[in-house]
């Protein structure tokens, strides 16, 4: 019978990793974790199981570190996990078989990436409702599914490739090995952390992904991997641009990179140019969506209704597609059925902003002064507070000339955010019009 270890490096997980430790007892033969630097219970809660622990430098390379953790494994296989996931339940059933297969050297595993909505994504995969059937995953709303090699034939010459989003795919490709899919999956809670874990994981994977760069500067995927940090975290997409560029004339049938230099055109205010990169972008329902953005932001609104229905797939559209798909109509002159789309797709998801935007957008433009104020004002009271959303219901009050109530959302507004500059000199424009001035605020 084959033997089994699972490999794992960490440092500071004392909040998952017992919990992944013990998904996998009595499912591998040994447990081998290296650790590169912990300040907290990781180790305790390492010792108080089977593992061998280790410590191991850190040199800002997972790929290095990794094949550190390897060379204390002898079994015949290896399974590789981190200590924010978890191994499902149902691989004790498939293990066995997978390991027999004398071929294959190594198993592209499907991981679950847990997020906070159906909107998010991982890099260009859309994320998907979460079915709800592993219960530690329920609270979850959404999860986005890729695959990597994660179980994989103890050798030599099998090593991780990679500063970051490190792999043991590329050396069994070199090695000529076959890779084969499996129905093994993996759990994992990383992208759904606390802002402030979110945070320093993002300055680390963008220090590290300039470093890979210069170790492997010809290279699409570095400059890829970087350019979508850049964009999805720090938001500097004039920088994402130039590297998802590069990305692409490294390699020009990289559609994802494609798709992304496209977006970021549109978040830069050049929806002609993204539509020329979405020209190789591929299909599927993100880029048609994107197409829809474009034509929207080029004033063609028929044209943008028609691109978001192709990016519709399913049995009822998403509300925040049904809300560009409503904005578009009304722009379209399609008013009335606009409009109810609109409005639908605010009771369907109420704490979708973006929603709110669109609508409170569509009457504003109707000339509909009173029902905008209405939206506005909704959105104020089902949406985590924000100071744009009290300024643009308060500045919407004032057109209709309701001072009163125009101060009031202002009044509210600053007891939340205090000395916020554009909300004080809207009030410094609205209190004088007011009968009660006196009633200003302290």
């Amino acid at each position: 019978m084959p033997t089994l270890a699972l490999s794992m490096i960490v440092r500071n997980a004392e909040s998952h990793l017992r919990g992944c430790l013990e998904g996998v007892r009595g499912v591998v033969d040994e447990i081998h974790i290296a650790d590169t630097g912990s300040t907290d219970s990781t180790l305790r809660i390492a010792r108080e199981t089977t593992a061998r622990v280790l410590s191991i430098p850190w040199e800002n390379d997972f790929a290095k570190a990794r094949n550190l953790a390897l060379q204390e494994v002898h079994t015949d296989w290896v399974l590789f996990l981190d200590a924010d996931e978890l191994l499902d339940p149902s691989a004790s059933h498939y293990l066995p078989g997978l390991m027999a297969q004398t071929q294959v050297m190594g198993y592209l595993t499907s991981i679950r990436n847990y997020v906070l909505s159906t909107r998010d994504r991982v890099w260009d995969q859309p994320a998907v409702p979460n079915d709800g059937r592993f219960e530690p995953a329920k609270q979850y709303p959404a999860y986005v599914e890729h695959q990597n090699v994660r179980l994989f034939r103890r050798s030599p010459a099998i090593l991780f490739v990679g500063r970051v989003h490190e792999t043991v795919g590329t050396s069994i490709e070199r090695l000529g090995g076959k890779l084969s899919p499996c129905p093994l999956l993996i759990h994992h809670f990383g992208l759904a952390a606390d802002p402030q874990t979110t945070a320093r994981k993002n300055r680390l994977y963008r220090e590290m992904g300039r470093q890979k760069l210069q170790d492997m500067p010809e290279n699409a995927q570095a400059h890829f991997e970087l350019g979508l940090v850049e964009f999805d975290n720090f938001h500097n997409y004039q920088e994402a641009l130039r590297l998802f560029r590069r990305a692409c004339e490294l390699n020009p049938g990289f559609s994802a990179s494609w798709f992304f230099a496209a977006m970021s055109h549109l978040k830069l205010g050049r929806p002609e140019e993204a539509l020329q990169c979405l020209k190789s972008a591929g299909s599927g329902p993100m880029v048609s969506e994107a197409k829809g953005d474009a034509f929207y932001a080029l004033g063609q609104f028929d044209r943008a209704r028609r691109a978001y229905f192709r990016a519709f797939e399913g049995t009822q559209l998403p509300p925040d597609l049904e809300s560009k798909i409503g904005l578009a109509e009304v722009r379209a002159g399609r008013v009335k059925n606009g409009v109810s789309r609109l409005r639908q797709a605010v009771e369907r998801e109420p704490t979708e902003p973006r929603v709110h935007d669109r609508l409170v957008t569509a009457l504003v433009w109707l000339n509909q002064i009173a029902e905008a104020a209405e939206a506005a004002e909704k959105k104020i009271e089902t949406v985590k507070p924000d100071p744009q959303a009290y300024l643009r219901a308060a500045v919407i009050r004032a057109q209709q000339q309701d001072w009163q109530q125009s101060l009031e959302i202002l009044r509210r507004a600053l007891t939340q955010f205090p000395h916020h500059p554009a909300l004080e000199r809207v009030l410094a424009e609205v209190l004088p019009r007011t009968s009660g001035s006196a009633a200003g605020i302290e």
